[in-house]
């Protein structure tokens, strides 16, 4: 009688464990995604972008003209998600301390005084930074490390966040007066940049036929913050290929000054670190858990290198001289990859 292995054994049971929680997670998304859809209408892949985003534990940066409803986004996504959700106002005056929160002095019925710290907005769930770019870069410098920490230090006592915590920050492309540009390395912890473009025609005709009237169709919630971090969890256990994995080294890599003879190298000053490649690695098994998929495929990863890299990479000034964006450099190397 042959020997059972019992790290086989254990192994069969990890992925059968795996593959019933993905088929629960993929029946939640896909209520999630319906309830979303009932109040965002034509902005689908901005939707699925948010959602990766958070289902890989990360933050995303939202770029796009005023009165595109990304703030209507991020209040639907905390209803849905059932998460506390906040929104900020970034100004060139708003302090640090408007955002993490600070220390009160205050007297008690005894008359004895001492300080009690109260907690700012950030210490919620899934916050808003509207406009994150009006603030000066010291205000911004506050969140950017309350996002990479998750928690704040107030008079040398730490205060950990909510969990989950996460941030999508909005930036308009066009009015840059007043205004104090990310530097690359805090623009380099955010997972994505999600680019917020004009709806199509039908998309804008329901917005005008269903917001407009005496009723407004609003989203319920779906899941909890304890289903929301079980997700999570799962994507990071989800398997990833070979291929995969060789796809999303070589786009990187080929993102990088020097990296290979392609005409459009010469033009990338300075381009994505590893983080990039975990963010493309996460990304990629959230999306095929959205799309209701076991493992990522190479299209997964194409299909997320222009939002994973497009913060993370700087033209030369050629580049500009030649009307060249960050956009053709990646299509250019999408191209010879897969």
């Amino acid at each position: 009688m042959s020997a059972v292995d019992p790290k086989a054994g254990r192994e069969a049971n990890d992925s059968k464990a795996v593959i019933e929680a993905a088929e629960a997670a993929v029946a939640d998304i896909a209520r999630a995604r319906k309830e979303t859809a009932k109040v965002i209408f034509g902005q689908e892949t901005v939707v699925e972008r948010a959602m990766v985003t958070i289902l890989s534990g990360g933050h995303g940066l939202l770029v796009g003209l005023p009165g595109l409803a990304k703030t209507k986004l991020v209040d639907t996504l905390g209803t849905v998600l059932g998460i506390q959700a906040a929104r900020i106002q970034f100004t060139p005056d708003l302090m640090p301390s408007d955002i993490l929160g600070s220390e009160i002095l205050q007297q008690d019925d005894d008359g004895k005084r001492s300080f009690r710290f109260a907690k700012g907005p950030v210490f919620t769930q899934l916050l808003m930074a509207d406009e994150i770019n009006r603030a000066s870069p010291r205000t911004q410098a506050a969140l950017l490390q309350a996002m990479q920490e998750y928690h704040v230090t107030i008079a040398g006592h730490r205060y950990d966040l909510p969990a989950p915590f996460h941030v999508l920050a909005t930036q308009n492309p066009l009015e840059q007066e007043g205004t104090y540009p990310l530097p690359e390395a805090q623009l380099d912890r955010f997972l994505m940049q999600i680019d917020v473009h004009y709806p199509d025609m039908e998309s804008e005709r329901r917005i005008l036929l269903e917001t407009t009237g005496a009723k407004e169709a609003t989203a319920k919630p779906v899941l909890n913050a304890k289903r929301l971090q079980e997700m999570q969890a799962l994507v990071r256990r989800i398997p990833v290929g070979e291929s995969v994995v060789n796809a999303i080294l070589e786009l990187v890599r080929s993102a990088r000054p020097g990296a290979d003879d392609s005409p459009m190298n010469k033009y990338i000053s300075w381009g994505p670190g590893p983080r990039a490649s975990q963010s493309l690695m996460l990304t990629a098994r959230a999306r095929a858990l959205l799309d209701g998929r076991l493992s990522p495929s190479v299209d997964d990863v194409l299909a997320l290198a222009e939002p994973v890299l497009q913060h993370r990479m700087q033209l030369s000034f050629a580049a500009r001289a030649e009307k060249i964006s960050v956009r053709d450099v990646i299509a250019d190397i999408r191209s010879r990859i897969g």
